[in-house]
């Protein structure tokens, strides 16, 4: 559930622990070694910490007492340094220093100019300068900034305009494909996509960056607008403002209002049932008592909930399902209550000699792939234009792929409870809300973090640091075998991470996109952070209430109920298997009679059909049954059309995706089709880009999924876009309280005769 991102201070204590440790180390080891160096040309060089002047620059510094040995690392640059010597090597390649680092009372000195002398030696190959922009570039802060000035010129502007969007608006699909494998720039102009709140009022506008003119100011009706982050200051403020709440806290022995902290939360749909006004821009509220554990989620004010009106910003009605009192013991995640436990040694992940892709732009190169990346307001991470180099020729595989939406759904019908099924990307904008990535735990240390640039509700441009992680990992035996008598043969597998993490209130979720160097591509949705909880009477199961408290969830706590809910994803695949002319095609293996004599009474054979439209397409995710998307006017060299098998599967506590766990008479199922069917199938319309439709907060129907097969068009040889469904039913267990270990829900795209032959014979095997 959405709240406010407070990002975490680094550890001061332990920082100087570190830098204490160090400088120990490197006094017992070294000694001082005398006054600073003179340059070639005379004089001496002015002398820097090498340990503050590499952390400065956002690198980390190692020191191994064995070998005398620095380590310096920053994404794709790893430097290697003894002390006295004029020679360093980085990433794996020698290069010669003006001056080599020299030690004072056990602390090691560089010269000034240190990180511009190493890191700009051109011997890192990971970083390529973009010599013909990318038509997907997101936009830069410069191209934000004149978007809005072209927008206040046009007199279109009025101050209290908020936004939810300013993004690059695409170019045409062919154009950029194009673009993609001949270099060829698109003709179509630079444009800003421009979505704005004016109070209530939803506007869409397009700005033409180059002849910086407003070409589009369109008011949509009816619809409402994302949820600011400035939304959630206002709501904050009005609870703290309202009498009538500080008489509910009163009532739950609660007297200081600034210890609440308030949750903005979505209100949903139900047909006037909640007595809301259907035109009016609220959210609901519920509270968390902070008791100075760290940890304000562990003590929900149960059985409250404001309705705050965003444009009057107060709050319009209280609603109270009844007392239950606050749970009050302490309990912090942080583990500020435990003793210390010894730090595990060191697990190191180097590249002593660089990487082994190459990041132009937004470009990445890794192995026989290439795609695009870049971070997006509402889905986040968007990738682009993904090609296969199969044997010297660059193979179309999908032209975009992202979250496309997700929703978290409770099952809980009580007063607080009833409302939440909360739309992350589509109500709250999840790309907004990019968590970032901390270095060495929420990435390995062979990452490299990319920065990327939004536009915040004001219009103005925001850096997000370390947005996203690209990284190379082992991935275990892509090959083995032993023929008896004979050597072992036995091949490595690589996979290529390309991580994005966002925090949406207490969940924080992981995506990770997974390329193999055997052509598969994997999905993979994480979810972490602290469980939405409920306060109850019961504190043990023993207890007469127990069974009154549980009956929506699973006792975690003493008088804390981790309340049964879902997690479902959909990923929107706009896969150009070979090109855009694709086919849906089941292949179900079955049991048939044995015709040809001999012992056996049965037979393994397979049975194949075409999918015809898009409501056929969309079903439900049967394991027996294997789905491609293949490109029937091509084949691989014995004849089997080129595919891509299509693979929505589970994890976590619930394995298996099976949908939404609601009555076919609630409102969300009018609202929202895409839970439901773990497999969808539409034809290709640029504006079709959000499962749950363009703007689902409190919308009243199904402007998703549900609309875009409404017409049921046909599938067969057009293009095609493939929505996956993944997700789990999350049933609460102690072990996930205090914190949440990270749980996985997976999809999958795997080459299915779309090579004619294993992709990676030979791939690794060096040359004589």
């Amino acid at each position: 559930m959405p709240s406010s991102y407070h990002p975490t201070p680094p550890h001061g204590a332990a920082r100087r622990l570190l830098g204490t440790a160090l400088t120990c180390a490197l006094a017992l080891a070294l000694g001082p070694l005398g006054a600073d160096p003179a340059l070639a040309h005379g004089g001496a060089a002015h002398m820097v910490p090498l340990k503050k002047t590499v952390e400065d620059f956002g690198g980390t510094l190692r020191w191994d007492s064995f070998a005398n040995v620095f380590t310096v690392s920053r994404n794709g640059t790893l430097v290697r340094l003894k002390p006295g010597s004029k020679t360093a090597l980085v990433n794996g390649q020698s290069m010669q220093l003006d001056v080599p680092v020299v030690m004072r009372k056990g602390a090691a000195y560089v010269p000034h100019d240190f990180v511009n002398q190493v890191f700009q030696s051109s011997l890192d190959k990971t970083f390529v300068v973009e010599r013909v922009p990318n038509p997907l570039n997101p936009l830069t802060e410069a191209e934000i900034q004149t978007a809005l000035d072209v927008l206040k010129a046009s007199g279109r502007y009025k101050p209290g305009l908020r936004f939810t969007e300013i993004s690059v608006k695409r170019p045409p699909k062919d154009e950029v494909w194009n673009f993609a494998l001949t270099g060829q720039p698109v003709r179509a102009p630079r444009q800003a996509a421009l979505v704005a709140l004016d109070g209530k009022k939803v506007i869409e506008g397009t700005v033409d960056l180059a002849a910086r003119t407003l070409t589009a100011w369109k008011p949509i009706e009816g619809a409402h607008g994302m949820v600011l982050l400035d939304d959630f200051a206002t709501v904050q403020s009005a609870i703290e403002a309202s009498p009538d709440y500080a008489k509910a806290l009163a009532t739950r022995g609660i007297a200081d209002v600034k210890k609440v902290v308030a949750t903005p939360l979505t209100v949903g749909y139900f047909d006037g049932k909640d007595s809301l006004r259907q035109e009016d821009r609220l959210l609901k509220v519920v509270s968390y008592l902070d008791v100075g554990d760290g940890n304000y989620w562990a003590h929900p004010i149960e059985g409250l909930v404001a309705v705050v009106d965003l444009e009057q910003k107060k709050v319009i009605k209280i609603e109270d399902g009844g007392l239950v009192p606050v749970p009050l013991k302490p309990t912090p995640y942080d583990g500020r209550d435990r003793a210390p436990t010894p730090a595990p040694k060191p697990l190191e992940i180097t590249e002593p000699e660089g990487k082994n892709y190459t990041i132009t732009g937004h470009t990445m190169h890794w192995r026989n792939w290439d795609f695009h990346v870049r971070l997006d307001s509402r889905v986040g991470l968007v990738l682009s234009t993904v090609t296969y180099n199969d044997k010297g020729t660059k193979r179309k595989v999908m032209y975009e792929g992202s979250l496309g939406g997700m929703i978290v759904p409770y099952g809980d019908p009580d007063t607080g409870w009833y409302f939440k099924a909360y739309l992350d990307s589509g109500e709250y904008g999840m790309g907004t809300l990019t968590s970032p990535i901390e270095p060495n735990k929420d990435a390995p240390q062979n990452a490299v973090l990319l920065d990327a640039t939004l536009a915040d509700y004001t219009g103005a441009p925001a850096k997000v640091p370390r947005a996203i992680a690209v990284f190379e990992r082992y991935a275990d035996p892509e090959f083995k075998h032993q023929e008896m008598g004979k050597p072992n043969l036995s091949t490595e597998r690589r996979e290529l991470v390309v991580r994005w993490i966002s925090t949406v209130g207490n969940y924080d979720y992981l995506f990770d996109w997974v390329f193999a160097e055997n052509g598969t591509i994997g999905i993979n949705a994480g979810a972490t952070g602290i469980e939405a909880v409920k306060g109850v009477k019961s504190r043990t199961m023993q207890d007469a209430t127990a069974a009154e408290d549980t009956r929506y969830g699973t006792l975690i706590d003493h008088n804390i109920v981790g309340t049964t809910h879902q997690h479902i994803y959909n990923f929107r695949l706009d896969l150009d298997v070979d090109g855009e002319q694709n086919t849906l095609t089941e292949v179900d293996p079955v049991v048939l009679p044995n015709t040809r004599g001999g012992p056996r009474t049965s037979t393994m054979q397979t049975v194949q059909r075409t999918v015809q439209t898009e409501q056929q397409a969309a079903q439900k995710f049967d394991a027996s049954t294997i789905r491609l998307l293949s490109n029937t006017a091509k084949s691989n060299k014995v004849g089997n059309p080129v595919s891509f098998q299509l693979i929505p599967y589970a994890g976590g506590t619930h394995p298996i995706a099976k949908g939404a766990n609601f009555a076919k008479d609630e409102w969300i199922n009018h609202r929202l089709s895409f839970m439901d069917r773990q497999l969808w199938v539409t034809r290709y319309d640029p504006e079709e880009l959000f499962p749950e439709g363009k703007y689902p907060n409190r919308s009243n129907k199904d402007t998703g999924l549900g609309q875009f097969t409404a017409d049921n068009q046909n599938i067969v040889n057009t293009d095609n876009v493939v929505w996956l469904t993944t997700g789990t039913t999350h049933v609460a267990r102690a072990e996930e309280w205090p914190i949440m270990p990270t749980e996985w829900v997976h999809a999958l795209l795997k080459p299915w005769n779309f090579f004619d032959e294993t992709p990676t014979l030979g791939l690794n095997r060096p040359a004589k």
